[in-house]
């Protein structure tokens, strides 16, 4: 294998640095700043347009999405204070219906009391009545059940 690589070495091409190094050292120089001025300063420029126009949506987007959420949230606080002055609302109404129920069942029971105390005072006085008639009727039938057995009038008869 060495003799391979000798052999070869003997065939190689030997590279000496002469003017002709110079030359492809300018045109590669040249070559660098034509196409950086014809293609990669475009190119660069195309780029950092799409970057910020891109950096610019992004940037856009962002800031609808943090007026969008402030938006919600907005949305949510108020929301919340209706539901909050609705239940209120409910509540006082609600509050409002069990005073107007017991005042009315008040005034049921006031009524119910008096009508109770009338008509208990209508059956005291109906009731006297009736015992003083009776009374009275069942002396007269006594009288007159003591005149037929004895015969005679018994004293309070012509009464």
């Amino acid at each position: 294998m060495g003799l391979i690589l000798l052999g070869l070495a003997g065939n190689s091409i030997q590279l000496v640095p002469d003017g002709t190094l110079l030359l492809h050292g300018a045109i590669i120089i040249i070559m660098v700043v034509v196409l950086n001025r014809t293609l990669f300063r475009p190119i660069n420029r195309i780029l950092e347009e799409r970057d910020r126009r891109t950096k610019g949506l992004l940037s856009e987007a962002e800031q609808t999405v943090i007026r969008v959420d402030e938006s919600l949230r907005q949305y949510e606080r108020t929301l919340r204070g209706a539901r909050a002055e609705g239940y209120q609302l409910q509540e006082r109404e609600r509050a409002e219906a069990i005073r107007e129920r017991e005042g009315q069942i008040a005034s049921a029971r006031e009524l119910l009391s008096n009508q109770t105390s009338t008509e208990k005072e209508q059956i005291r006085s109906q009731a006297e009545v009736a015992r003083t008639t009776l009374s009275q009727e069942a002396r007269g039938i006594a009288l007159r059940i003591s005149s037929q057995i004895l015969g005679r009038p018994v004293a309070g008869e012509g009464d």
